[in-house]
């Protein structure tokens, strides 16, 4: 939907500078070092953060801020920007185009805008509350697909899931899938968003990676929720997003009902 607001039209702006630094280092012999939590980071995702946040500052000065490379600002009133500079660093250390820049704008507890710009996939996601769901300019829209029998889903994290307790659960819904898949990072959003799959079940992730991507599955007609149906909120770390028709039936069999 055009006009762009502001927002979006910052937001897009901001990832196209966070684009030209990810072009510049990819595929150059770049330093890697562990972060305290053991994920690695590298000069470009801390320089693509900086071009980033410079975009969204010199638009927004009395935002907030949460990026995946500088933490968490003081709050600065209603809006706080979400930033992950390169979702998939590891895909992008060893030079597999798995990764995208993640922005998403939270008003109070809410996520009310999504960018996910994927660069070496030529893909472009977008989508603001009320105002629809956009790749590279197309509109987006969720499958109808109602039934978990002729469904595809695309699982996220497997080696957590595996050691959770509902792996059983999802040992049954695999059985009853039509068909499971494992595209992963923003990729499997990106399809379902567009109706070419169904659901997503996800673990161990950052509200970084995934706040940006909840608003575009939602304004393409989907649902996004937490493992147990709760909204998502800054601590979240699992996700189940579906076409909508399908989403019950998923929270029910991951509750192992």
């Amino acid at each position: 939907m055009e006009p762009y607001s502001l927002f979006m039209q910052t937001a897009i702006r901001a990832a196209q500078a966070g684009e030209q630094v990810i072009k510049r280092y990819y595929r150059s012999d770049l330093d890697v070092r562990l972060k305290r939590d053991q994920s690695p980071v590298t000069i470009a995702d801390v320089e693509t953060e900086q071009a980033i946040k410079a975009v969204l500052r010199d638009v927004f000065p009395e935002h907030g801020f949460y990026g995946e490379e500088t933490g968490k600002d003081q709050t600065r009133g209603e809006y706080t920007w979400l930033v992950d500079p390169i979702d998939g660093t590891k895909s992008f250390i060893r030079q597999y185009p798995f990764f995208s820049t993640q922005i998403a704008l939270m008003r109070g507890r809410e996520f009310v805008l999504g960018v996910s710009n994927a660069p070496l996939f030529d893909e472009r996601a977008w989508a603001e509350m009320d105002r629809g769901a956009f790749l590279n300019g197309a509109s987006l829209r969720v499958s109808d697909i109602g039934e978990l029998a002729a469904a595809t889903l695309s699982f996220g994290n497997i080696k957590t899931l595996a050691a959770d307790r509902r792996w059983l659960a999802l040992a049954d819904l695999v059985r009853q899938a039509g068909r499971v898949r494992g595209y992963g990072d923003f990729y499997h959003y990106h399809l379902l968003a567009a109706g070419k799959i169904d659901a997503v079940i996800e673990s161990d992730v950052n509200i970084l990676d995934v706040a940006a991507l909840s608003v575009i599955v939602r304004e393409a007609g989907g649902c996004v929720t937490d493992l147990e149906g709760r909204a998502l909120n800054l601590n979240t770390t699992g996700i189940l997003a579906s076409n909508g028709r399908l989403h019950e039936r998923l929270l029910a069999m991951l509750a192992g009902q």
